[in-house]
């Protein structure tokens, strides 16, 4: 008398094809996918392991394996190939999404200890990249006009707002904002500073 479907069969009785068992285990056999599990696990393992290495890992993407079969053995097509075809197609997936998630993982710790890591600091440098500097800014202050260059130094040397510079100097802040603009543009000119 034979089990309805999604009942528990006496599997080891008689001698089943790995396709007949992932059969019975899209109808819900429980036997039949423990009778499949001991057929194929080793290989299935096998297989992880050569694409993992690590042991652990491969025990756990096993696990997700044989969770995704008993889930998924209505979609097993025995017209399209075998079962053990099917089964090592499916370990091996899960295996290579491991490996592309873990290199990710690894991407993405890199990228934020290079952005975390101090770079290296050459203060020897830094000083003369600031001399240099500085001495094209003063260069290119005193080509500007006596004005200009006392609204200029006053605000950005001073750190004045143009009103305090406009009385600093007694003149309308019209005329503080006109000689900060005019002095800008003739150092950006004199500096070769595109816009």
């Amino acid at each position: 008398m034979e089990n309805a479907p999604g009942t528990e069969s006496d599997v080891s009785a008689v001698p089943f094809t790995l396709d007949d068992l992932l059969g019975r285990v899209a109808t819900g056999d429980q036997q039949a996918f423990a009778s499949m599990y001991d057929l194929v696990a080793p290989r299935v393992l096998g297989l992880i392991r050569k694409v993992l290495l690590d042991q652990a890992q491969s025990e756990e993407v096993a696990q997700e394996v044989f969770l995704e079969i008993w889930q998924n053995a209505t979609r097993f097509e025995p017209g399209r190939g075998a079962a053990a075809s099917w089964i090592l197609t499916i370990a091996h997936r899960r295996a290579i999404d491991r490996v592309r998630a873990s290199q990710a993982g690894r991407d993405r710790d890199v990228r934020i200890g290079i952005r975390d890591f101090p770079t290296a600091f050459d203060s020897v440098a830094e000083s003369a990249e600031i001399s240099i500097e500085h001495e094209r800014v003063s260069r290119a202050m005193a080509n500007l006009t006596e004005i200009q260059r006392q609204a200029v130094s006053l605000a950005y040397y001073g750190g004045y707002s143009q009103s305090e510079v406009a009385d600093i100097l007694s003149v309308p802040l019209g005329t503080v904002k006109t000689r900060l603009r005019d002095g800008m543009i003739k150092l950006r000119d004199e500096m070769g500073v595109t816009s």
